[in-house]
């Protein structure tokens, strides 16, 4: 199977996940998948400063700045597949 293929077939799994994981995985598994999906995060943030939820999104998503789609996205396969167990 290729990256891509894999990395589509860890997104479904994390939707099937047995337990919800915790919030800071949780940032890391939306952060590696817009990085997989999008690239760097060149968004100036979230409008509200008190959305603090959409604040932390981004702030994970921009600390990955560099790492390239193709290394996310085995990232997040990693991730998820660790998280089946």
């Amino acid at each position: 199977m290729e990256l891509n293929e894999l990395f589509q077939q860890a997104v479904a799994n994390s939707k099937t996940l047995s337990e919800k994981p915790d919030n800071e995985t949780l940032l890391k598994l939306y952060s590696l998948f817009k990085q997989a999906t999008e690239g760097d995060n060149n968004e100036a943030g979230p409008s509200n400063a008190f959305d603090f939820v959409a604040k932390f999104k981004h702030e994970a998503w921009a600390k990955l700045k560099g790492i390239t789609k193709e290394d996310a996205m085995q990232q997040y396969i990693n991730l998820v597949t660790q998280l089946k167990g």
